[in-house]
């Protein structure tokens, strides 16, 4: 359960499962107006006041949607989308007073999900990250895999154990994306390994076993993630 703490972020009030929000924005007040109503409508918020801060609680927090400010001091809001766009497939609604066409364009060619001109009604942005939320979760039902209390979302490349998103290397990522492509199939050592077939088999097994720590209740005895002897492996799902 997790409360809002303005100054610091995050303290204990909400499930676990409440879409977690980061708004980047250098104007306090409109960071505090929008935390204290989406945290109202069930959000979670953390707030960040430029790129630099964002960035840093990005590595330590994991967040369904970012609102994001366009005028920032230091990297601005359109250079900081195009790098996020790059390393995660988290949401974007651009929020800013550049509303001309030419800017909202630049937004959207930067990747952002969703541009809404500043001033604003709080309602109507609530509404439109409700509505981008939908559409994740929409694709990502038609992307997942189960398996026991665990939920793998490839297009997000997000593991879940219940509300919990559980941290994973970016190759254990790009394992759970190959298995999420062929469920209750065999895929042989070699294509799990880039199809490198000289010498890596050892690799390949002990990333295996590294994943599995994450995904078996006892990965001595694994349920899910199973070896084929001599072939590859298998990842059985519910």
């Amino acid at each position: 359960m997790q409360h809002l703490n303005l100054r610091g972020g995050i303290m204990d009030a909400f499930p676990d499962n409440a879409p977690h929000t980061l708004v980047v924005d250098d104007d306090q007040r409109i960071r505090e107006l929008l935390t204290k109503y989406l945290v109202k409508n069930g959000f979670r918020v953390t707030p960040s006041s430029d790129a630099l801060a964002a960035r840093a609680a990005m590595r330590g927090l994991t967040f369904d949607v970012i609102v994001l400010d366009i005028m920032m001091p230091g990297e601005n809001g359109l250079e900081l989308a195009r790098a996020l766009k790059k390393e995660t497939q988290i949401p974007v609604c651009m929020l800013t007073a550049q509303s001309n066409t030419k800017a909202r364009i630049k937004g959207l060619e930067a990747g952002v999900d969703d541009y809404i001109p500043k001033p604003f009604e709080p309602r109507e942005l609530l509404l439109r990250l409700q509505n981008i939320l939908r559409r994740e979760q929409k694709v990502c039902n038609i992307t997942e895999i189960k398996m026991g209390v665990l939920t793998f979302c490839s297009k997000r490349g997000e593991l879940r154990r219940g509300g919990e998103i559980m941290k994973l290397t970016e190759r254990e990522r790009d394992l759970l994306k190959t298995f999420a492509k062929r469920p209750d199939s065999l895929i042989e050592r070699h294509e799990l390994n880039n199809n490198d077939q000289d010498g890596s088999k050892r690799v390949i097994d002990v990333q295996i076993n590294r994943l599995r720590r994450k995904i078996e209740a006892d990965p001595s005895n694994p349920v899910y993630l199973q070896t084929v002897r001599g072939k590859g492996y298998i990842l059985h799902t519910d």
